[in-house]
């Protein structure tokens, strides 16, 4: 097996636990989103419940990119993003192995699965960034205004973006399961 073709079957603790922070901080401050729209009174405490989610996700997302370029090379960045002809050659393949209504084989990051976790990676580290600044930023009782208007706008993007991550990322789960493959409960400690 090539470095290119890592599999994940025995992922340590800590890179399940990063797993299990992303997902569960993940949809709490998603589905928090909408009580957010407060910050504009003076009692606001769907701001701050939104607002403390969304940072704690973002020290998460933090350790989860740090551990990207020095974790166990099944989890290194290096090993899986899809970034170069070999690696999108694979997701190719997929799309075209799917358009025959076949589940692609392939390990937890490679192909179409390596672009969706990269994809999911991204969004939630964007929101982490916009919210990490709104955090910091924002006056709760007052209006944003300019670059801060702004950026409050762009995150609100991802309001957008995660349910096409989490479609894309739980079907994918959801095959694999249906088809036999019971990586997911590795994830959550389930199975080993």
């Amino acid at each position: 097996m090539s470095a290119n073709q890592l599999e994940r079957d025995d992922l340590d603790g800590f890179t399940r636990v990063l797993h299990a922070g992303l997902t569960g901080l993940g949809l709490l401050a998603w589905l928090t989103g909408e009580l957010a729209g407060d910050y504009k009174k003076l009692r606001h405490l769907g701001f701050d419940i939104h607002s403390w989610l969304g940072i704690s996700l973002s020290l998460f997302i933090l350790l989860r990119i740090i551990y990207g370029f020095i974790g166990p090379p099944e989890v290194r960045f290096s090993q899986w993003l899809p970034y170069n002809k070999e690696r999108l050659a694979l997701v190719w393949e997929d799309l075209q192995t799917l358009l025959r209504l076949q589940l692609p084989q392939r390990p937890a990051h490679q192909g179409l699965k390596a672009l969706i976790q990269g994809f999911g990676l991204a969004v939630f580290a964007w929101m982490a960034l916009t919210g990490s600044l709104m955090f910091f930023y924002l006056e709760p009782g007052h209006r944003a205004r300019g670059m801060l208007h702004l950026i409050k706008e762009v995150h609100e993007i991802g309001h957008w973006l995660i349910p096409v991550f989490l479609g894309l990322h739980l079907s994918g789960v959801l095959l694999d399961a249906w088809f036999g493959q019971g990586k997911w409960r590795k994830m959550f400690f389930l199975a080993e």
